[in-house]
């Protein structure tokens, strides 16, 4: 598609938008998700008395649940913010 042009989308060209915008929502949902448990396995490793061994690997997933969390969200707005230019330059408004 030609960024420059202003006609109207084509259905087929709305349609691959939207997929496009769920499979950018389904991958951030991959993110929290993943986030989710790395914090919870983090938090259980720290508190159970048997996993004292590997109280590093705690720490580290705790430090790791943020970080996969802010890459996730940067993510995600990076892609909606250049669907929305794309969509906006494709309608010309």
């Amino acid at each position: 598609m030609d960024p420059n042009n202003t006609q109207p989308l084509k259905l087929t060209d709305r349609l691959a938008l939207q997929r496009t915008q769920l499979a950018n929502e389904r991958t951030f949902l991959a993110y929290f998700r993943t986030f989710v448990v790395f914090l919870s396995s983090g938090f259980a490793i720290l508190k159970v008395e048997v996993l004292q061994e590997v109280r590093e690997l705690g720490w580290a997933l705790l430090v790791l649940a943020p970080c996969l969390l802010l890459v996730g969200i940067y993510r995600f707005l990076h892609v909606k913010r250049k669907l929305k230019k794309f969509y906006r330059n494709q309608t010309g408004s």
